[in-house]
């Protein structure tokens, strides 16, 4: 275990891929946990304590002191861990109180992890002034004034090593993207307030109609196939296995080599946007491409790996997918999303069942519908043609 309360040693570790702290034990049954920052910030802090009514171990979120500095930080953490396990270990309730938004979002990320919230949150919540509120002092005003702001916060494309990160207006679609997890954080410790009072806080946050518009953007078999010869080494698997597998991006990247069967040519899918795991079976093709990708891996690791080992993120991937782009002289929108709806279009067209599309890749069949029914419109057009006497 690191000794956490060196300075230098904190700033020497890394983020776990599960998320999980790096623990230190304080005394048996207590031990404090520290949180590296991805985007080099201070990190955060978190208790853990033996609960023997339950036989298991509780954590508690501490924040990342942020108005600390030096030694002072863990000689604070330490006491709130030491503090909190001692009400643990009498039979108190461990449950933390939350006074803030931002204590809210923390709790809810404790209990709901999650990549895209805790973007969201570190992004657009804890450092703007809604962050400070207080809860029962929250109304309207707050989270409408939270929502402009966000709707004129820049949207990013990419981040380069060298120059100025790549950016364009946030459009009204990725606007209710980034509202779903506060409006989720704040409902799961607010009652609604009264409709067309101040008290309804919920009222800004709710989504605008007709923002989800249907993706237009589509690269036949060819420009794909050119897509990947234009591709750097190290992107290159990543971006055929968007090609191959009806998968969110972010899916695709989680995929450890464990959850690969070559006996069965089973892929098992365990964490996606509704968090319920899915077995796709695989055709000996791609079965084939995975059985590649594994030679030699742990079942811990990724199957789609950086060369580093590392986890693809989407701040990693838009770049040089973005650069494959430019030198394949494909259309410049393509994103890695751009390819999930390639490979949903082509099942559409090859007149796979809709349930079974949105089965196997995560959706709802009503926005298979909605997005991709017109691509079998002629099949009421065949079918009323039977109908000639």
């Amino acid at each position: 275990m690191p000794d956490l309360s060196k300075i230098g040693k904190r700033e020497e570790l890394k983020p776990n891929a599960n998320k999980e702290p790096h623990w230190q034990r304080l005394h048996a049954g207590c031990y404090i946990g520290f949180r590296p920052s991805k985007r080099g910030g201070k990190g955060t802090w978190i208790a853990r304590a033996f609960d023997e009514d339950t036989g298991k171990y509780s954590r508690k979120a501490l924040g990342d002191y942020g108005a600390l500095t030096g030694n002072d930080v863990f000689t604070q953490a330490k006491k709130d861990a030491e503090a909190w396990a001692e009400l643990v270990e009498t039979g108190g309730t461990p449950s933390e109180k939350l006074e803030t938004v931002a204590d809210a979002c923390r709790a809810y990320l404790e209990e709901k992890p999650g990549s895209i919230a805790e973007g969201v949150f570190r992004r657009h919540v804890y450092k703007d002034p809604i962050a400070k509120v207080k809860l029962d002092k929250l109304r309207r005003r707050h989270t409408k004034e939270w929502r402009k702001r966000l709707e004129n916060a820049p949207a990013l494309v990419g981040r380069r090593k060298l120059g100025k990160n790549e950016t364009k207006e946030r459009s009204a679609a990725t606007v209710n993207r980034d509202m779903v997890p506060l409006r989720a954080a704040l409902g799961r410790v607010l009652p609604l307030g009264a409709p067309n009072t101040e008290a309804a806080w919920q009222e800004a946050l709710k989504p605008a109609k007709g923002a989800d518009r249907r993706r237009d953007l589509y690269l036949d078999r060819d420009e794909r196939k050119k897509l990947l010869e234009a591709a750097d080494p190290e992107v290159h698997p990543f971006l055929r296995g968007l090609c191959l597998l009806p998968l969110r991006p972010g899916a695709l990247a989680g995929l450890r080599t464990g959850d690969f069967d070559k006996r069965t040519r089973t892929l098992t899918i365990g964490k996606d946007k509704n968090g319920k795991p899915r077995q796709i079976m695989l055709p000996q093709s791609v079965s084939d491409f995975l059985v590649e990708r594994i030679k030699g891996k742990l079942p811990a690791a990724y199957i789609f790996s950086r060369d580093d080992g590392r986890r693809w993120e989407k701040d990693g991937w838009k770049v040089p997918i973005k650069d494959a782009v430019t030198r394949a002289g494909l259309p410049t929108g393509a994103t890695a999303y751009t390819l999930r709806h390639c490979v949903l279009t082509d099942l559409v067209v090859a007149r796979l069942p809709l349930l079974t599309v949105a089965q196997i890749s995560d959706t709802s069949v009503q926005m298979i519908e909605r997005h991709y029914g017109h691509l079998v419109g002629d099949e009421a057009v065949r079918a009323l043609d039977t109908l000639a006497i």
